[in-house]
C-alpha cells in the first residue's frame, strides 16, 4: 500500500512491499505516513527468529558465491532495510544511505561532467555552496544562482541541452524562502528534457514533503536532522525513480565506498521510527515561537505564519511548516547577544534534533561564503536561526524572552505592562526626561540610588602563566557581585563591605587628602602608574586605624576611596556604597574584579563620567524603551571605561595583575586575553559562539595570598628560564587548542568539546603544579572528583594556593552523583557551588521609573509569563529605597531578588 500523497499535483506510486496485514472479510485502508514510520518491517526480508528490531549485521564479508550479498561495501541486509523503508516513505523507487548529507550531494553532482551548466538556489545551505564552488573552479561546471522563489527567475537560465541540473531546496536554509516544486520541474522537464531536477528535502523530511511525488528526479537528505532526530549519528539519504539514474548513483556509492555503515543503519532505522511524534512535536512549538516573536515586531520568517510570502505554495506541495524559523533584529551585535544569553537553546549550526538549537548562519553555517555574496542573496547578517526540538514550549518560550531582554532588544512596556519591541534605529529623545541622564549638567544623579552588578569569573586557562604572554581563557559565572549606592546628603561617605568580615567605615568627606592628588579632567584618563603620594595619604588618613588583622578590608577601601577622590573631585558627593556578593570572596573566582567594577561604575555613575541613554515618557508603545543608543544597554564606550577604572582598583589590590580578571566582569561571556609587552597582538577577545558549560566550583576555604604567588613564579622564571619557559609554552599550546575547540564547538560537537575540555584542564593543572602554585586542599578535590563513579576533570582558577578548585560537569552527569558528590565535598569542609559559564556582564539597574517594579515579584512580568496587574508592576518614584531589602536578603534570595527590581541594563 502507498502512503496518502498530495492530490493537487501530479505524482508516481511504488507499490514497495509493506507489512500490510491481511484480512479475509473486508480490504484494508492504506497506512497513514505516520504508521508508516514505525512500520519497519519488509516482508521480503523477513528475520529467522522474529525480531522486532531489524538486526545489525556488523559483517564486512559475507560466505557464499553468487547470493545476495558478499560484502558490505556494495549491500548488507541492515542497510538494505534501511533503504527500503526510507524508499516506502517518500514515495521512491529506489533509496540509498550514505555517510551524510554531503555524501549524499556529492554522488549526485558525480552524475555531472565538464560543460554541464547548473541551477542553483541563492539561499542555500552553506556546505552546499561549498561544493558547488569547488564543483565550478576544478570539474569544469557552470553553476547559475538564481531565486528560486520565482519560476519565471528560472526559466532564462535553462538551456535545452546544456542544462544537466537543477537544484532546489525548499523551504530555504536560512530564510525559509519556499520554491514551486511541481511548477519548476514542469518548466525545467519541458525546456530541457535531459535535466536532472534534485531537492534538498532535509529541513522537510519525508514525513512533511515527499518532492518525488511534484516531478523531482532525486531527493536527497541530510539524515543526521530529523530522519534521525537525536544527533548521534552521520548518514545521508538519496531516494530517486528512474532507473537510470539509480544505476548510476549505486555505482558511484559502491566504487567510493561511502555507503552507510550497520550500526549506524540501525540507528537510523530507530530514529525514523519516531519521526512523527518527534516533528508533531517540535512544529507545534515552532508556530508558537514564530508567532511569539512576530507578535513582538520582529520579521520573521516561517511559513505557518499569514504573511509568509510563500505560503499558499508551500501548503499545496507540504503537510506541515517545520521545526526551523528564523528571525531578524535589525543590529548584528545586539544578534550576537540574543544567541549569547540563551540558556535553553544550545548554540550549533545543526537542526532536526530533540534539543533547541539557535546559530547566526552568517557567522556559523554560512561564513564560508563571501560576505559580499551574502549580501547580493540577500543574507542578513543579523539573522538568527532557531531549530525547535521538543521540550517544553514554554520553557523554550521562556528562555528566548530572557534572552530578548537581557540584549535589550526588547523592553517593558508600562501602558501594556508587557514586553514590546526595542525599535532598531529609534532615537527619541525628550528633553525633560533627558536631564535623568547621567550625562546632565546638574547632580542629579546623586539624588537616586544606583544599582550595579558584576559577575565572578573562572580562568578556564593560562592562569599565572598569563602575566608573562600566555594566552589566558576565561568565562564569566553565574554568581555575582552587587554594589548599591545611597545618596546620604550630610556630607559624609560611608561604605559597607558585607563579605569582608562585616565591614563597616565612615569619613568627613572634606576631611579626606583631596590636597594629596591632582584631580583627573572630565574626559582624563588615569595614568598607567598609580598616584602612590594619594595612596599614602589615604593610608595615613582615613584607614590609619586599621590594624593589620583587617588587610582585606582595608585594601577594599584603599580601592574605593582612591577611586573616589580621583573621580569626583568636584562634585564630592555624599552617598553610602554598599557591597554583597554570590560568590566566595577570596576563593580565586575574581571576586576582587567584580568589586573593582562594581565600585568603578558606581563612581563613574556618580561623577557623570558614563551616560546612560534617555527615554521618552510613555506616549505609545513604541516609545517605552532606550533609545537606538541603548538597545544595547550599556553603551561600548562606557564599558570601556568601567574597565580601566576596574582595573585600576584591581592594581591596588593586587599590584600587578593580567587585567583578565576586571575585563571578564565587566564584558561578561568568554574571552581572550593576551598581556601586552611580549611581541605579540595584545587585547582581549571574545570568543563567539561560546556555548553555556556546567561547573562546579568548590572553595577551599583556604587563604591564599596573590601577590606571593605571582611573584614566587616570577622568581622560579628568573632562576629556571628554560624550565619555566618549556612550561609556559606548553600551557600556550593548551590554551590555543581550547580556544580553537570552543570557537568550533559547533562544528565540533558538544560531546567531542566536553571530551577534550576534559583533558585540557587535567594537562593544564599538571603544570601549573610544576609552577608551584597548587595546595593540598586543592588536590585532595581533584582526587574526590576524580575518583569513580565521578571520573571528573578539576584544575585550580586564580591565583591557587588554595582558594578555589573548578570541575568540568558533563551534559550526562546524573542529579544523584552530583548529590553525592556535593555532600563528599561538603563533609570535607569545602564550599562547592554549582553553576554555568559565559553570561552577563557589567550590570547596571535601570533609573527610570517606566522601567523599576514595585514589590520585586518572584516572577518577572511579560508576554510569557503574565504579569498580576498593570498597577502593581510599576513604581512611579525611582527614588524608593532599596537598601533596606539589600541589606537584609539572604544570599539565596538576592539574586532573584535583584533581578526582579526592573529592567537591567548589561554589557
Amino acid at each position: 500500500m502507498s502512503p496518502t500523497i498530495d492530490t493537487k499535483t501530479p505524482a508516481v506510486h511504488h507499490d514497495l512491499p509493506t507489512p500490510d496485514p491481511e484480512s479475509p472479510t473486508r480490504t484494508r485502508q492504506p497506512y497513514k505516513l505516520s504508521t508508516l514510520c514505525v512500520a519497519v518491517e519488509n516482508p521480503s526480508m523477513k528475520d529467522q527468529y522474529g525480531s522486532s528490531s531489524v538486526p545489525i549485521y556488523q559483517s564486512a564479508t559475507f560466505k557464499g558465491v553468487g547470493n545476495e550479498y558478499d560484502y558490505s561495501r556494495s549491500g548488507n541486509p541492515t542497510r538494505s532495510h534501511l533503504e527500503h523503508h526510507i524508499a516506502k516513505i517518500s514515495s521512491a523507487a529506489r533509496a540509498f544511505a550514505v555517510s551524510s548529507g554531503m555524501a549524499a550531494l556529492d554522488v549526485i553532482l558525480r552524475l555531472l561532467r565538464p560543460g554541464d551548466e547548473i541551477i542553483a538556489g541563492d539561499d542555500l545551505y552553506g556546505g552546499t555552496n561549498r561544493l558547488l564552488t569547488f564543483i565550478r573552479t576544478h570539474v569544469g561546471v557552470t553553476v547559475h544562482h538564481v531565486d528560486t522563489t520565482d519560476p519565471n527567475a528560472v526559466i532564462p537560465f535553462i538551456h535545452p541541452t546544456k542544462t544537466a541540473m537543477v537544484l532546489l531546496e525548499s523551504p530555504t536554509n536560512p530564510l525559509l524562502k519556499i520554491a514551486d516544486l511541481a511548477l519548476i520541474s514542469k518548466e525545467v522537464k519541458e525546456r530541457a528534457p535531459n535535466a536532472i531536477v534534485v531537492v534538498d528535502n532535509t529541513m522537510m523530511s519525508p514525513y512533511l514533503q515527499r518532492p518525488l511525488e511534484h516531478g523531482a528526479d532525486i531527493v536527497y537528505d541530510s539524515a543526521t536532522k530529523y530522519l534521525s532526530g537525536h544527533h548521534d549519528l552521520m548518514a545521508g539519504m538519496i531516494t530517486c525513480n528512474r532507473d537510470d539514474l539509480a544505476k548510476q548513483i549505486a555505482f558511484t556509492i559502491n566504487s567510493v565506498g561511502n555507503a552507510l555503515t550497520p550500526i549506524d543503519c540501525f540507528l537510523l532505522l530507530r530514529g525514523v521510527k519516531t519521526m512523527a511524534v518527534r516533528m508533531d512535536r517540535q512544529q507545534a512549538t515552532s508556530q508558537l515561537v514564530a508567532t511569539y516573536l512576530h507578535s513582538l515586531g520582529f520579521k520573521v520568517h516561517y511559513p505557518g505564519l499569514p504573511d509568509h510570502p510563500g505560503r499558499e505554495i508551500h501548503q499545496r506541495i507540504s503537510d506541515g511548516n517545520g521545526a526551523v524559523l528564523s528571525f531578524e533584529t535589525g543590529d548584528k551585535e545586539l544578534s550576537e547577544k540574543i544567541v549569547g544569553s540563551t540558556r535553553l537553546w544550545g548554540i550549533s549550526v545543526s537542526f532536526g534534533c530533540v534539543n533547541s538549537l539557535i546559530s547566526m548562519p552568517c557567522v556559523m553555517s554560512h561564513a564560508s561564503i563571501d560576505p559580499a555574496i551574502r549580501a547580493a542573496r540577500g543574507l542578513p547578517e543579523d539573522l538568527i536561526r532557531l531549530c525547535v526540538g521538543i521540550e517544553d514550549s514554554s520553557d523554550l518560550l521562556d528562555d528566548l524572552e530572557h534572552a530578548l531582554v537581557d540584549a535589550g532588544a526588547i523592553a517593558l512596556s508600562a501602558q501594556q505592562n508587557k514586553y514590546v519591541r526595542v525599535p532598531p534605529g529609534h532615537v527619541a529623545l525628550n528633553k525633560a526626561v533627558e536631564q535623568l541622564a547621567i550625562g546632565s549638567s546638574n547632580s542629579r544623579g546623586v539624588e537616586h540610588e544606583w544599582f550595579v552588578s558584576a559577575p565572578g569569573k573562572v580562568i578556564l586557562f593560562g592562569e599565572h602563566a598569563v602575566v608573562h604572554g600566555v594566552t589566558a581563557i576565561a568565562a564569566s559565572v553565574d554568581l555575582r557581585c552587587y554594589g548599591l549606592t545611597t545618596p546620604r546628603n550630610d556630607g559624609k561617605l560611608s561604605v559597607h563591605f558585607n563579605d569582608i568580615n562585616d565591614f563597616q567605615a565612615e569619613w568627613d568627606i572634606e576631611s579626606l587628602p583631596w590636597g594629596a592628588s591632582a584631580p583627573l579632567g572630565h574626559h582624563e584618563r588615569h595614568p598607567e602608574d598609580l598616584d602612590q603620594q594619594l595612596i599614602e595619604a589615604i593610608h595615613a588618613g582615613p584607614l590609619r586605624e586599621l590594624g593589620p588583622d583587617k588587610d582585606q578590608a582595608r585594601n577594599a577601601a584603599l580601592a574605593f576611596l582612591y577611586m573616589y577622590i580621583k573621580l569626583t573631585n568636584a562634585e564630592r558627593p555624599s552617598v553610602h556604597f554598599d557591597v554583597r556578593a554570590t560568590l566566595p570572596v577570596g576563593a580565586g573566582l575574581g571576586s576582587s574584579a567584580s568589586f573593582s567594577t562594581c565600585a568603578a561604575t558606581a563612581l563613574l555613575l556618580l561623577s557623570h563620567r558614563v551616560t546612560l541613554p534617555s527615554i521618552p515618557p510613555p506616549i505609545s508603545a513604541e516609545h517605552l524603551h532606550l533609545s537606538h543608543h541603548g538597545r544595547h544597554a550599556i553603551e561600548k564606550h562606557n564599558a570601556e571605561e568601567a574597565n580601566r577604572w576596574a582595573f585600576i582598583a584591581e592594581k591596588i589590590l593586587h599590584g600587578n595583575p593580567s587585567g583578565v580578571d576586571n575585563s571578564v566582569a565587566v564584558f561578561g561571556g568568554a574571552l581572550t586575553y593576551n598581556r601586552p609587552g611580549f611581541g605579540k597582538p595584545s587585547g582581549m577577545e571574545s570568543i563567539q559562539g561560546f556555548g553555556s558549560l556546567r561547573f562546579l566550583l568548590t572553595n577551599s576555604k583556604v587563604p591564599r595570598d596573590t601577590k606571593k604567588l605571582v611573584a614566587g613564579v616570577g622568581l622560579m622564571k628568573q632562576e629556571q628560564p628554560e624550565v619555566v619557559g618549556s612550561i609556559l609554552d606548553s600551557i600556550e599550546n593548551i590554551s590555543a587548542q581550547a580556544k580553537r575547540s570552543l570557537a568550533d564547538s559547533t562544528e565540533f560537537g558538544r560531546e567531542n568539546l566536553l571530551r577534550d575540555l576534559s583533558v585540557m584542564i587535567s594537562e593544564n593543572h599538571k603544570h601549573l603544579v610544576s609552577l608551584g602554585v597548587s595546595h593540598p586542599s586543592l588536590e585532595i578535590i581533584r582526587e574526590k572528583t576524580a575518583a569513580p563513579p565521578y571520573n571528573l576533570s578539576t584544575k585550580l582558577t586564580g591565583a591557587g594556593g588554595g582558594g578555589c578548585a573548578v570541575t568540568l560537569i558533563p551534559d550526562d552527569f546524573s542529579d544523584t552523583s552530583m548529590k553525592d558528590l556535593l555532600s563528599e565535598l561538603t563533609e570535607c569542609g569545602f564550599d562547592p557551588y554549582l553553576t554555568s559559564v559565559g553570561g552577563s556582564g557589567l550590570g547596571i539597574l535601570s533609573p527610570y521609573p517606566e522601567h523599576r517594579n514595585a514589590s520585586a515579584k518572584d516572577i518577572h512580568p511579560g508576554q510569557v509569563t503574565p504579569p498580576e496587574t498593570p498597577d502593581e508592576a510599576i513604581t512611579s518614584d525611582p527614588g524608593d529605597s532599596i537598601k533596606t531589602s539589600f541589606e537584609t536578603k539572604s544570599l539565596l534570595e538576592l539574586t532573584g531578588w535583584a533581578q526582579n527590581l526592573g529592567k537591567w541594563l548589561y554589557v
